[in-house]
C-alpha cells in the first residue's frame, strides 16, 4: 500500500470527495479538511463532516467510506459536488463522474487515488473546546462537524 503526495496540500489545495454508503444508495461530498497519519498502529484518514450534511447520515450508518483525489480538470465538478446536496439533486448522475465499487462502498473511476477506509472512530467537535475566533468564523451560522477516523485498508 503506497500513497506518495504532499499531504499538506492534498486536501486543502486539491480537495477530495468523501463517499459513503452502498452500491444501492450512497452519497458523496467535496471536502477540503482532512488529514492522513497513524493512530493505534494503523494508517488512517481523518475527515470532518457537518452534522447538517446529507453525507453525515451515510457516514453514521456505514462501516466503510472512501476519500478520493482527482486531477485538476475535475475541480469544477468537485465545486458543484461541494455546494449542492444529494437531498436536492441527483449528484451521481449530474456530476458526470462514473460510480465505481470500492470494497463495500463506492468511489469514482476518474479518481487518481482512492483511499478505502474502515470507520474506527467518531466524535463530535464541541465548539466549547475551540478558540472563540474559530467558533465565530466557522460555527456561528452553521452546524458543527463530527470528526471521523478511518483505517486506510487499501489504496486504489
Amino acid at each position: 500500500m503506497e500513497f506518495t503526495s504532499d499531504i499538506f496540500k492534498q486536501f486543502d489545495k486539491k480537495w477530495a470527495l468523501l463517499t459513503a454508503g452502498s452500491k444501492e444508495k450512497f452519497n458523496t461530498m467535496t471536502i477540503s479538511w482532512g488529514g492522513l497519519g497513524t493512530i493505534w498502529g494503523k494508517p488512517v484518514a481523518t475527515v470532518y463532516v457537518r452534522t447538517s450534511r446529507y453525507t453525515h447520515e451515510f457516514m453514521d450508518n456505514g462501516e466503510y467510506f472512501t476519500v478520493s483525489f482527482y486531477p485538476e480538470e475535475y475541480k469544477k465538478v468537485l465545486g458543484v459536488l461541494g455546494s449542492k446536496s444529494g437531498r436536492d439533486i441527483d449528484k451521481m448522475n449530474d456530476s458526470g463522474l462514473t460510480p465505481k465499487e470500492a470494497g463495500e462502498t463506492m468511489t469514482f473511476a476518474e479518481a487518481e487515488v482512492t483511499l478505502l477506509c474502515r470507520k474506527l472512530f467518531k466524535q463530535p467537535m464541541d465548539p466549547a473546546n475551540m478558540p472563540a475566533d474559530l467558533v465565530e468564523q466557522f460555527y456561528k451560522k452553521d452546524a458543527p462537524h463530527d470528526l471521523y477516523i478511518g483505517e486506510v485498508i487499501e489504496v486504489l
